[in-house]
């Protein structure tokens, strides 16, 4: 069975060169044997959160609401990618997020994570790993960090220079540890229903 890896990302800026990174973890994932999709936060379209998927009646949630709960409940294990905004998180990738709570539950979670700098994103990583393991992932502790965004990856998403080298060095291991933990949450809810 493939693992069901689900990819986020979330800038809605207009020259987005993190997307690249996303697109390189989706190809990156897919070459190992998983089945790994990208979830653009801008193609998706949530309005600013007014109302949690589980808040509307059942039927009753948009359709690009249900069927992104879809998706979540059937995955194995998320990737976030996320930029680094003024030393936070992205308000597009949290938005997303926002709109859904136990459909992320026990469920492993990987950070990747980027910026224009030579922090590569490093405090927006640290931020998101509360804020994942709040929702009721296990947020693993492997990470991808990749700075000069601009300069890591080509325009098809092929890394290039010194950060690129970085992230193909980097990440086997983030891979392995995702998978070894999708697989440990799917073998415990094979055999126990989680607790709550």
């Amino acid at each position: 069975m493939a693992d069901r890896i689900l990819v986020f990302y979330g800038s809605y800026r207009s020259d987005r060169q993190g997307i690249r990174l996303a697109q390189y973890l989706v190809r990156a994932l897919q070459a190992r044997g998983a089945e790994a999709e990208l979830i653009d936060a801008k193609a998706v379209g949530l309005p600013i959160l007014d109302r949690m998927y589980k808040e509307y009646p059942k039927g009753e949630a948009p359709a690009n609401l249900e069927q992104l709960a879809g998706k979540i409940r059937g995955a194995d294990g998320f990737v976030f990618v996320t930029g680094e905004y003024n030393w936070g998180i992205q308000p597009g990738l949290k938005n997303l997020t926002d709109h859904f709570l136990e459909e992320w539950f026990w469920r492993p979670a990987a950070i990747a994570s980027y910026s224009a700098g030579r922090l590569a994103g490093a405090r927006a990583a640290t931020a998101w790993h509360g804020t994942l393991s709040e929702m009721g992932m296990v947020v693993i502790s492997s990470t991808i960090a990749v700075g000069g965004i601009g300069h890591a990856l080509d325009a098809e998403a092929n890394p290039t220079g010194e950060s690129g080298a970085s992230l193909e060095h980097a990440f086997p291991r983030f891979a392995d540890d995702l998978a070894w933990w999708v697989e440990a949450a799917r073998s415990q809810r094979a055999k126990a229903a989680p607790p709550y």
